[in-house]
C-alpha cells in the first residue's frame, strides 16, 4: 500500500506519541496525530489505566485549540478499541466527529479488537489505510502483542558486565563495572517495564529498591522476588510500602501472613524440585495483565531462566574492561556440539557513554 511524504511525518510524530504513554499498561501504548488540509492541527497519546485514549486525546486537544476536524485524516499507530472497557469505543468518536481517513501502524492483536475496529470504520463510510510503519509500531508495543498473543509478557533480561562477561567479583563488589551513563540508560528500561523480577540472592547480598531514580515516571514498576524457601525480611527495601509479589516454593501460613501484612502477595509456585517454577511465574504474570517483565538477578536465577526457556531477549551493558576470574553473567551446561548452542539474533547494538549497549533476541 503507496503511502506519500505527509503521511510518514504523520505517523513518525504519532510514534512519538506513543513513546509518552509508556505507563499506559495493561493498555497499549498508543500515539494520534490529526492532518488537515496537509496541516497537523492536534496531537495526542493514550493516558494511564482510565485515562482517555489516543484518539479521545487528540480529538479533545482539537477541539480546545479551536480546530474542526471534519475531513481531516488521523493517524493512529494501533487500531483503534471498538469496545467500552474502561473508556468509551474510541471508533464511535472518530465517527462522530466527522473525519474522512483513518491510516493505521499496525492492528490491535487483542482479539476483542482485532480487524473489528477496522470494520466499524469501513462500514461508517471512513476511508482506512493500514500497515505505515507497522515494525516500529510493534516494537513500542512488544509487551501487549505477547501478552495478547502468547499469554505471557515479553520478558528483558538486563545484565551489566565487563568484557570477559562478569557481572561481580567473588568479593560480591559489582558496584560499579558499568558507566553512569548506563545506569541511567538501564532506568529508562526499567520504567517502561510494568515489573522488575530479581532472586532472594540479590536481595539479601544487595538489599535493592528496585525502582525507578534516574528519569521522572507516573508509577512505579510492581516488585517480583523469587523465593523458593520464603527466606525474605518484610524490612528488606525492596519491599517498602508493599505492592510486591513474592513467588515461593515453601508453605510457611505464619511468615506469608506477615508479608501480605506489609501489603505484598506470596504466590506458592513450586516445581518437582521443590523450588520455585519460573515458567508457572511467567505465565502467573501474564494472568495479572504484566506486559513486559524486566530481570535484573545474579548469575544463578539468569541461568535457570535461560535454560527454562523464560527470556526473550538480553539487554546487555558492556564495560571495556576485564576483571578476571569472577562471577559470569550466567553459567550454562557445556555442550559437546556446536549444533547444540543457543542461537540469539542482535537487534539493536548502541554505544552508551563508554559502555556498549546489546540489544539480542532469542
Amino acid at each position: 500500500m503507496l503511502f506519500n511524504s505527509i503521511d510518514f511525518m504523520a505517523m513518525t510524530l504519532a510514534l512519538q506519541q506513543a513513546k509518552l504513554s509508556m505507563n499506559s499498561s495493561p493498555n497499549p501504548r498508543v500515539g494520534c496525530v490529526i492532518v488537515k488540509e496537509k496541516r497537523i492541527i492536534a496531537c495526542g497519546y493514550t493516558k494511564n489505566i482510565g485515562g482517555n485514549h489516543a484518539e479521545i486525546d487528540a480529538l479533545f486537544n482539537a477541539a480546545a485549540q479551536g480546530y474542526d476536524v471534519y475531513n481531516s485524516t488521523v493517524y493512529i499507530t494501533l487500531e483503534p478499541c471498538n469496545y467500552f472497557g474502561h473508556t468509551p469505543p474510541c471508533t464511535e468518536a472518530l465517527i462522530k466527529s466527522g473525519i474522512k481517513k483513518v491510516i493505521i501502524a499496525i492492528n490491535d492483536p487483542n482479539p476483542l479488537v482485532s480487524g473489528k475496529g477496522v470494520a466499524q470504520l469501513i462500514s461508517a463510510g471512513i476511508s482506512v489505510k493500514q500497515g505505515l510503519m507497522q515494525k516500529e509500531a510493534y516494537e513500542i508495543n512488544i509487551g501487549f502483542f505477547s501478552r495478547m498473543q502468547r499469554g505471557i509478557p515479553w520478558v528483558r533480561m538486563k545484565i551489566a558486565s565487563s568484557l570477559d562477561n562478569k557481572i561481580s567479583l567473588y568479593n560480591n563488589v559489582s558496584q560499579w563495572i558499568t558507566s553512569k551513563e548506563s545506569r541511567n540508560d538501564g532506568h529508562i528500561w526499567r520504567a517502561r517495564s510494568c515489573a522488575i523480577l530479581t532472586g532472594i540472592g540479590t536481595v539479601l547480598k544487595d538489599n535493592p529498591r528496585l525502582n525507578i531514580r534516574s528519569i521522572k515516571t507516573s508509577r512505579q514498576p510492581y516488585r517480583i522476588i523469587i523465593d523458593s524457601y520464603l527466606r525474605i525480611n518484610p524490612f528488606l527495601k525492596v519491599l517498602k510500602g508493599g505492592g510486591s509479589y513474592i513467588f515461593t516454593a515453601t508453605d510457611l501460613p505464619i511468615k506469608k501472613k506477615i508479608l501480605e501484612d506489609f501489603g505484598n502477595e506470596v504466590i506458592i509456585l513450586p516445581n518437582d524440585l521443590g523450588q520455585v517454577d519460573l515458567r508457572a511465574v511467567i505465565i502467573e504474570l501474564g494472568k495479572k495483565k504484566i506486559n513486559e517483565l524486566h530481570i535484573e538477578a545474579g548469575s544463578k536465577l539468569n541461568t535457570a531462566l535461560i535454560l527454562e526457556g523464560c527470556v526473550d531477549e538480553l539487554l546487555l551493558y558492556i564495560s571495556p574492561s576485564l576483571l578476571g576470574e569472577a562471577y559470569n553473567m550466567f553459567t550454562l551446561p557445556p555442550h559437546y556440539s556446536l549444533d547444540k548452542k543457543i542461537k540469539l539474533k542482535f537487534h539493536e547494538i548502541q554505544k552508551i557513554g563508554p559502555d556498549l549497549r546489546i540489544l539480542a533476541r532469542f
